[in-house]
């Protein structure tokens, strides 16, 4: 930009020269008449010329625009003005005899220069053709086949079709740039043809739609059109016949899940439809061709279920149930829009072909609130759907992605469950990103019109997929080996920290046994849940709450407050403490120049301490009268912020005067749970800081952003430290309660936690791989000898965890070789079909005949070209997987995975 700056002048000057005519010699450029006021805006030349010699060189570009000079600067004028007609017909280089002009010599052509009234001639010979096909076969859409008198031409249509699909533009907002380019001043207004051009556009869309998917070449004609036949198929997806041989007998069981039709399920509320038009007025082009079901099937089963409750959500408050009924709707037709997409390559599937698919081995269904919507899903599939669309309940399992509470997580996510790869369920929200920016024009449309917009939409959304599957699916295999090969070493890392023990050794045996058969079978225990109930602060407090309803209702309350029971005293001062020692971390994390904002938050925060500290004193009083006789003997501290009172709970004093055993019980309850719920904190930022190190040092480079990235880790370092100040003066103070509760064995569990401990799993901490021992902090419920039950709990599920993610992406390496041999086999089959439809429709016209071999041949090459393209994309794979599946071993025979055939499958013949 800095370079065109200074020339900036010279092309405003230029673009001000073309004002003018622009030379001092103005006669024709074509027969040197001196009379040669004229100049075509659209041409590539600029020169001048004469009207007669402006009208011959424009008779095959009759909707280019001209201007004419005349006192002293060009303006607009019309080829029809200047005595330009167009003729139709067959007519080689010779005149028509029996020209019909158009109705009233009038005739409108939206082509992409602008909308142009142009003076137009039909040929009404004895044999001519209709007036609607010698418009057609001059790439001139026509408004009606009876009596035309507006057309489109095939480039302004083309041009609006992929412009609506990449901006995602209106046919009102295209159509009056249109108008604005033919007059952008309203002096002379244009004629009003955009109903015309919605119109034309709807057959546009359907036409092409039939013409892609070869209902041209069938000689059962349009109407004989299958439901879902329009719609863009899946190349990588198993499609019977086509990319999967209809036989799968050979297949082993532990091969099966290859096989596999990963489905997501969704429904997109943004898709409104007010009530314009109806079904009679408005009824669509295609009958459930394409991506939406038949609608008059579809609304009859609406109405045979109208009346069925929705079941309440057993899992957290889903609006998608419990709302489903309760949608606002007033003066809609229609809420919203669902869907069934390919959930591995985000393409919308047609309606009901997936599952009408009865020979697929295996559904993995994913759905936000499939936890709820599987528990009666055979019931409604028997009763409910048509017999085409039922699959085989005993050839079929479904697996769900629902991310809810614990136990829905556990039981049915995709990281856990075998056989899905890295499917990560998310499908269906990329499409409909897609696809949101048009509900604005669609809200106010008829039913059909939407319907077949949408479909128009979907359409290209697969082929866009279709095209850029060789770029996703090696993108996605790099991703996958990377990955693998990270995971697999993290997995040798716990492994290696868990089994250095003998105890620990047989702790993983155990451990692989029951991970391994709740993957065969769903019904035993699940090695994924905490078999421990974790003991927080807030579930101890929930218990002293309830053992205080408990007294009162017995008459055995102590209570000396109306409205603070000892365990509140107590829970509070707990709060009160860690309030403390926040304010103290933030005031000392205050710079030496801190502006009047942070000083003044301080300043806030510590008023509100100090009152609720007042407060909290106050009562306490109640409860341990011998805090008053300590405050005022003991030492004073060093200043007299809130931060710095003494709050002196049981534990602080316990050693030096008596206190009552059930608020030393209470204090023990909840320091216990602090200090697990500190520790769990201090692993949780151990993580997150292990991964921004990780990814700052191998992703970042340059002084900015690594200056951003270490403020972030330097923000949880502090967090870190404050977790751990927190877990130390629960441990202290459950040292002093311990003495006088008789409690032992505890501090195997909690130990002393030192800096040094703070590091993640598989750290060395400064030791050799021989010599490391993993820190105590991953092993804190203990595989050790003191510990009753014998299993570390939370290492067990951490292992369990670790171990799916390596198998995860395993599993998806192996799907990804296979959906890229789907893909070759899988245009491979659509160009033996394009081959077999050149001759399958006899026609008497050898013109129509030419037209449908050549249209067949353009296909089949497109798709033996996308075949060529990504086989040469996906020719370094397999030497790609093999390096990264042996850690670079060297001299390795071609003899691994690789897109050209997988091990022990045989594929051959699919074509």
């Amino acid at each position: 930009m800095r370079l065109w700056v200074p020339e900036r002048p010279h092309y405003l000057d230029e673009l001000i020269r073309l004002e003018g005519r622009g030379r001092a010699h103005h006669a024709c450029h074509a027969c040197g008449d001196s009379d040669a006021p004229y100049r075509c805006e659209d041409c590539f030349s600029v020169n001048l010329f004469c009207c007669s010699c402006i009208i011959t060189l424009h008779q095959n570009v009759p909707l280019h625009r001209v201007k004419r000079w005349q006192d002293g600067y060009f303006y607009s004028t019309t080829l029809k003005q200047l005595g330009l007609r167009i003729q139709l017909g067959d007519h080689t280089e010779q005149l028509c005899r029996n020209p019909k002009p158009a109705h009233d010599n009038d005739f409108v052509i939206i082509d992409v220069h602008g909308i142009h009234e142009v003076a137009l001639d039909f040929c009404d010979c004895a044999n001519a053709p209709s007036h609607y096909r010698q418009l057609l076969r001059r790439r001139l859409f026509p408004a009606t086949s009876t009596d035309p008198r507006t057309a489109a031409t095939f480039a302004v249509l083309e041009h609006f079709h992929l412009l609506s699909f990449e901006s995602k533009v209106s046919a009102y907002e295209f159509y009056h740039s249109l108008a604005r380019r033919s007059d952008n001043t309203g002096i002379a207004p244009i004629k009003d043809r955009y109903s015309v051009f919605l119109r034309i556009m709807k057959q546009w869309r359907n036409l092409k739609s039939l013409k892609r998917s070869g209902r041209g070449h069938d000689p059962a004609g349009v109407d004989a059109t299958q439901e879902g036949q329009l719609a863009v198929l899946c190349p990588a997806c198993p499609q019977f016949g086509k990319n999967v041989l209809d036989d799968l007998t050979y297949v082993s069981p532990n091969q099966r899940w290859l096989y596999s039709l990963f489905l997501a399920i969704d429904a997109n509320f943004r898709l409104k439809r007010r009530f314009v038009s109806n079904d009679v007025k408005d009824p669509g082009l295609s009958r459930g061709w394409g991506y939406f079901v038949e609608e008059q099937q579809y609304k009859a089963y609406l109405h045979d279920h109208a009346d069925e409750a929705q079941e309440k959500s057993a899992c957290v408050s889903h609006n998608a149930v419990n709302m489903a009924d309760t949608k606002a709707s007033k003066g809609l037709a229609a809420t919203g829009v669902g869907s069934i997409v390919c959930a591995r390559h985000d393409m919308r599937l047609a309606n009901g072909m997936a599952l009408r698919q009865v020979l697929m081995i295996l559904f993995n269904f994913s759905y936000d609130i499939a936890c709820q919507w599987h528990k009666k899903l055979w019931q409604c599939v028997s009763t409910a759907l048509p017999l085409q669309l039922q699959p085989n309940r005993t050839q079929t399992t479904f697996n769900f992605f629902p991310a809810h509470i614990p136990a829905c997580q556990t039981n049915f996510s995709f990281n856990w469950t075998p056989g899905v790869g890295r499917t990560d369920g998310e499908a269906p929200e990329r499409g409909w990103a897609d696809i949101n920016h048009i509900a604005s024009s669609t809200k106010e449309m008829g039913p059909g019109s939407r319907r077949d917009i949408l479909d128009d939409h979907f359409g290209d959304w697969n082929w866009k997929k279709v095209a850029s599957l060789g770029r996703t699916l090696l993108r996605k295999i790099k991703e996958a080996v990377k990955a693998e090969k990270e995971h697999r070493h993290a997995l040798q890392e716990l492994e290696e920290s868990i089994q250095a023990s003998d105890l620990g050794v047989a702790s993983l045996a155990t451990w692989t046994s029951e991970v391994v058969a709740w993957e065969l079978d769903h019904s035993k225990p699940n090695p994924f849940e905490s078999r421990i109930a974790a003991v927080t602060q807030a579930a101890v407090r929930l218990e002293l709450v309830m053992q205080d309803t408990q007294d009162l209702e017995n008459g055995s309350s102590v209570s000396l407050h109306s409205h603070v029971t000892p365990s509140i005293l107590i829970s509070t001062g707990v709060d009160l403490e860690h309030a403390q020692r926040r304010l103290r971390a933030d005031n000392g994390n205050l710079s030496q120049h801190a502006t009047n904002e942070q000083q003044a938050n301080i300043l806030a925060r510590r008023n509100s301490l100090q009152r609720r500290i007042d407060a909290w004193t106050e009562i306490q009083l109640l409860y341990m009268p011998s805090v008053s006789q300590l405050r005022a003997t003991g030492p004073k501290p060093n200043s007299a912020r809130p931060e710095d009172f003494q709050l002196l709970l049981p534990s602080d004093f316990c050693d030096l005067t008596s206190c009552d055993p059930k608020l030393l019980e209470m204090e023990w309850s909840l320091r216990f749970a602090q200090a697990s719920d500190a520790l769990d904190e201090c692993r949780s930022h151990i993580r997150i800081r292990h991964q921004l190190l990780r990814f700052k040092s191998r992703h970042l480079r340059g002084q900015g952003a690594n200056t951003r990235a270490q403020r972030t880790v330097q923000a949880v370092e502090k967090r870190l430290v404050l977790s751990h100040d927190k877990y130390s003066r629960a441990r202290s103070a459950l040292v002093c309660l311990s003495r006088h509760l008789d409690r032992v064995g505890w501090d195997h569990k909690l130990q002393v936690l030192k800096k040094s401990d703070l590091r993640p799993i598989g750290d060395l901490g400064g030791q050799t791989q021989g010599t490391a021992i993993m820190s105590w902090i991953w092993l804190t419920h203990g595989i050790s000898l003191h510990d009753s039950e014998g299993l570390q709990d939370s290492l067990r599920v951490e292992w369990c965890k670790t171990r799916a993610r390596h198998t995860r992406w395993l599993e998806e390496i192996q799907l990804l070789l296979v959906e890229m041999r789907r893909v070759l086999a899988f245009f491979a089959w659509e160009a033996k079909c394009w081959d077999e439809r050149r001759i399958l429709r006899e026609v008497d016209r050898s013109e129509y005949a030419e037209g449908l071999t050549a249209y067949a041949k353009r296909q089949a090459a497109v798709r033996r070209a996308l075949s060529a393209s990504f086989s040469e994309m996906w020719s370094n794979v397999g030497a790609l997987v093999n390096a990264g599946l042996d850690d670079g071993a060297e001299d390795q025979e071609d003899d691994g995975p690789s897109i050209d055939g997988l091990p022990r499958e045989d594929l051959d013949g699919v074509d």
